[in-house]
């Protein structure tokens, strides 16, 4: 796109001066294009109508309003500049929006500008006019020459943007950095303008820019003065945004394509496809041609040679059996068809596994896995260590039927950009040797990775006569060319140095190498075929093999021994073979005692009963019996005998409180930030603190802990963390007691509702100057049900950084879950009144309210019930049924007790009035003329009031009954049948006259 005008008012001038040319025929569409003006000081601009040519045509459009400075479309998309709208790409074309890309190499792109000096220790007369960077069609390389070469680019954004690249920096040899220079020359910051090394594989870097002018710089300085044992440095796939708009759309590169319109770029060929200018699909080669990915072309499938495939071992079956295997390099693209090719050899006869290497044992699955620590094996099965000794760790590999978990292999090719998917090293059972590559100018890598080293405990006190680690190797190099074999170690992620190269070919023998710092985490091989760069695979044959490995004294590898423990200076973080959990080492022997119930083992001095240390109260010990660990649970015995439950579980998570705000001398603000994990047990979270300024990341991690707090936007957060610090890594004990062992808890104000505090006790094991013990940390747990919230925790009011010397940490947490559980005792019962029936029962806290969860409170209870005006009308009808039958008794009684007195009259006066002589036996008959008949009384037929008037009209004149008299026999019937309580007729005869006897 070319550049606008300047001024708005130049071009309205020279649009009037043609205007005014009457000869030149009016302009087409096809005569001009339209540019925007530079923008003013308000980010406005113009468009205007410039002619392709100059005096060709009149008559061009009037300048128009354009669009804001800040506009831009997104990728895919481009600015008509007719319509001043974003459309999207056509089909086979791209479009990055406000962004440029650079991933054509072939040669160097428009605005690139490099140029090779001399560094200051040269020499003057040293020519380095062409240590330059140099394109290599899908990259740039670099110079590999003790001269300085530099790669530029000036980019003026519209807006602020960012850069991207990617780049392959393998070799230390070589200082490479990369800085931005904006409009006032000032460049980024130094400390991270240097590149890290990237040992397998590309990297890719992401950098912000600011708006306005931008000078991008690629710089590489070699100091190694044979230029053939340095690899350059490579970059690819640079790509600026914010640059501005873009009014056209790209065609894709041949090799590439874009199948639906609104690209942002375009998608590689896969292999055996090629592709032209703006394709929108690729084309299938014929059957005998090839073409590797993203190819403008096919080319003509070659003869298969030995060169296109190698062998390998097959992993182990579950019979344990293995056997050689040929395989085709990936991709293939030799053919089998033609005279004179060459067909995939068989696989060999299965054969029994080579063994497993020293320290490893055979799975089930007959793979080989490493044995667990404190064992070794000699590659067989794992022993574990007697006790009093400790396994001699490190890596031995001696069999290859596997690539082992800590090794890589890859290929670095200078020519195909995808050449890190391929096979550099495959293993062969006895060896692992080099494949055949692509190109005879490939590196091919082999990459072993350590996570440090560490001396044997028994080793310490001679630790500074002692060596570190010695890593030592096998070889041998087969060549008929050139080849060179290197040994790189990287120190760390920023250096990889070569330690040793072979050339040419070198019987087998054995390198040794002394590590004499943990800062060396890997080791490299890398072989290359030649370096003559026009061959491609004439040299297939050349080989390099690496026949065993070893590593001493490497932490997290495996034994393939057991060594005897220095008994007197077993630390913490020995591999020294201990006794059995809840154990310790009986002095001078290697006998090992039981420690007393609910106590754990102290990690620095496992010799001796004094290593048996008592947890704390309300404390058990974990399974391993190296701490005490509480489950949040307490029971506590009260003064009056009764016993309170609390649960702080709900409190156990990891909570965070922050000291007071406070500010340096130059105003800046800081506060400490402490992070507490109460309780839990040995599966819970613990409470962490990290430093996230700078690149360590340091974290530590324990029951309490502190940082210290900025608040900035530093990597896009809120809050910037440092200086961590462990307050607690032990929990002492909890209990009610404000004193355990030498660890005080303050007086707080005393608690609103008279219940003792929980009291956690910690400590951490970390001494520092200050604190030569530790440091030390309560918690103090209250109770307080008005408080909802889980963090509401408090520091002292007269240290407001928690501690008051710098060691011993006080905080108080108040909580509604630091109450105790609730029990039946907490509530009592309201009973109501009975209404309409019904009876309720309420039950309600007693107050003030000192529990939390535990039991709840009981449904309201409701029960049937009896009102007053029933049992008046109960008791009135009960008295009335009582009356009735009283009445009714009084007229049985009565009746009964005349009937005793008509039979005593009569008794009386058959007695003749002589005493105690009972009357003769008699008998009366019915005098004649009278009938029996009309004095009938049937009393039991006779209503009361009916038998009161026949009883006054039985009475003579004189006053004398009249008493019919019977036979002797007649009484005894009469008193059997009153015996029976049988009412029987009574006859009364009416005489007048006196009864004769």
């Amino acid at each position: 796109m070319q550049p606008g005008l300047t001024h708005l008012s130049h071009c309205l001038l020279w649009l009037l001066f043609l205007q005014t040319s009457a000869d030149l025929p009016m302009c087409k569409e096809s005569d001009y294009h339209f540019e925007y003006t530079e923008c003013d000081v308000l980010g406005s601009r113009w468009r205007v109508a410039v002619p392709n040519k100059a005096d060709t045509c009149t008559g061009l459009p009037d300048p128009v309003k354009g669009t804001q400075c800040t506009f831009s479309c997104n990728e895919g998309e481009y600015l008509d500049m007719q319509s001043q709208q974003c459309q999207k790409c056509a089909a086979g074309t791209y479009s990055l929006g406000t962004s440029v890309a650079f991933d054509e190499w072939d040669s160097l792109p428009s605005g690139f500008v490099t140029h090779g000096v001399i560094t200051n220790e040269g020499y003057d007369q040293t020519d380095c006019s062409n240590s330059t960077w140099t394109p290599k069609g899908d990259y740039i390389a670099s110079n590999r020459d003790e001269c300085t070469a530099t790669l530029s680019y000036a980019v003026n954004l519209k807006q602020a943007g960012t850069l991207s690249f990617e780049y392959f920096y393998p070799d230390n040899s070589i200082y490479f950095e990369f800085f931005v220079q904006n409009d006032q020359c000032q460049s980024t910051d130094s400390n991270s303008r240097w590149m890290r090394i990237s040992e397998n594989s590309w990297s890719k870097y992401t950098v912000e820019l600011n708006k306005g002018n931008n000078v991008l710089y690629w710089r590489t300085i070699a100091f190694s003065l044979q230029s053939s044992t340095v690899k350059p440095v490579l970059l690819r796939n640079i790509q600026i945004s914010g640059v501005a708009y873009t009014s056209e759309c790209f065609h894709c590169k041949p090799g590439t394509h874009s199948a639906n319109p609104g690209s942002a770029r375009c998608t590689p060929c896969p292999a055996d496809t090629y592709s032209n200018k703006g394709a929108t699909t690729c084309r299938e080669c014929e059957e005998d041609k090839y073409a590797v990915i993203g190819s403008a072309s096919c080319k003509p499938r070659p003869a298969c040679t030995s060169s296109d495939y190698f062998y390998t071992h097959t992993p182990c079956d579950s019979e344990g059996k293995t056997q050689l295997m040929y395989k085709w390099i990936e991709p293939k693209i030799c053919t089998e068809t033609v005279e004179g090719a060459l067909k995939l050899p068989a696989s060999g006869e299965k054969q029994t596994c080579p063994p497993c290497n020293p320290g490893f044992f055979v799975s089930n699955s007959s793979s080989c896995e490493p044995c667990p620590s404190g064992s070794f094996s000699n590659g067989t099965v794992c022993t574990e260590c007697p006790a009093g000794t400790e396994p001699v760790v490190g890596f031995e590999y001696k069999w290859w039927n596997t690539m082992p978990a800590n090794m890589k292999s890859s290929v670095f090719s200078q020519v195909f950009s995808d050449s890190d998917r391929r096979t550099a090293w495959e293993v062969a059972g006895e060896y692992i040797y080099t494949t055949p590559g692509d190109q005879d100018t490939d590196y091919l890598m082999l990459t072993l990775s350590v996570p440090g080293y560490r001396l044997p405990q028994s080793m310490v006190k001679d630790a500074e006569r002692s060596e570190l680690s010695r890593i030592t190797f096998v070889f041998e190099t087969i060549c008929t060319a050139d080849c060179k074999l290197y040994f790189l170690a990287g120190y760390n992620q920023w250096n990889n140095d070569v330690v040793e190269h072979w050339n040419g070919r070198n019987q087998k023998q054995s390198y040794s190498y002394l590590i004499q710092s943990n800062s060396t985490v890997s080791f490299t091989w890398t072989f290359k075929r030649t370096e003559d760069y026009g061959t491609e695979r004439n040299y297939s044959a050349d080989v390099a093999k690496i026949y065993s490995i070893v590593i001493t004294n490497a932490i997290g590898g495996v034994a393939t021994k057991c060594r005897r423990c220095a008994l007197t200076s077993v630390k913490a973080g020995s591999a020294c073979v201990l006794c059995p959990p809840g154990h310790y080492m009986v002095n001078g022997t290697g006998a090992c005692q039981k420690c007393p119930p609910n106590t754990f083992i102290r990690t620095d001095q496992p010799v001796g009963e004094a290593a048996c240390i008592q947890c704390g109260p309300n404390t058990k010990t974990n399974k391993a019996y190296t701490a005490c660990l509480s489950d949040c649970m307490l029971d506590v015995r009260t003064s009056k005998g009764g016993r309170l439950h609390y649960d702080f579980s709900p409190l156990a998570n990891v909570t965070s409180v922050h000291s007071s705000p406070r500010f340096t001398n130059k105003g800046l603000r800081y506060f400490n930030r402490f992070n507490l994990g109460l309780c839990g047990t040995e599966g819970r979270m613990p409470a962490s603190c990290v430093d996230n300024v700078t690149e360590s990341g340091r974290e530590v991690k324990g029951y309490v802990c502190q940082s210290t707090v900025v608040p900035s936007d530093i990597r896009s957060q809120s809050l910037v963390s440092s200086q961590p610090f462990l307050i607690g890594d032990s929990l002492i004990g909890v209990t009610t007691e404000t004193k355990l062992g030498n660890i005080s808890s303050p007086k707080w104000f005393p608690a609103a509702l008279g219940l003792p505090d929980v009291i956690f006790y910690y400590r951490s094991s970390d001494a520092t100057q200050a604190c030569k013990q530790g440091r030390l940390a309560t918690v103090r747990m209250r109770c307080d049900p008005a408080v909802t919230t889980k963090d509401h925790i408090m520091l002292p009011s007269n240290c407001s950084e928690g501690t008051c010397d710098g060691c011993t940490f006080h905080f108080l947490w108040q909580s509604q879950h630091a109450c105790p559980l609730c029990t039946k005792n907490h509530y009592r019962e309201i009973v109501s009144a009975c209404i309409q029936g019904i009876q309720r029962t309420t039950y309600v806290w007693q107050q003030p309210v000192q529990c939390y969860g535990g039991q709840p409170l009981p449904a309201q209870k409701v029960s049937a019930c009896v009102t007053l005006d029933f049992w008046l009308k109960f008791g009135v009808s009960t008295g009335a049924v009582a009356a009735v039958l009283l009445i009714s008794l009084i007229c049985y009684f009565w009746k009964k007790t005349r009937k005793l007195q008509y039979k005593y009259s009569r008794l009386i006066m058959t007695s003749g009035g002589r005493e105690c002589e009972l009357p003769t036996a008699d008998s009366c008959a019915i005098m004649e003329g009278e009938d029996a008949e009309d004095d009938l009384m049937d009393l039991t037929k006779k209503s009361f009031f009916t038998k009161i008037k026949s009883f006054s009209r039985e009475r003579t004149s004189d006053g004398f009954d009249s008493v019919p008299l019977k036979s002797s026999s007649s009484r005894q019937r009469l008193v059997e049948e009153d015996s029976d309580d049988e009412i029987e007729q009574i006859t009364l005869p009416r005489h007048r006259g006196s009864v004769q006897m």
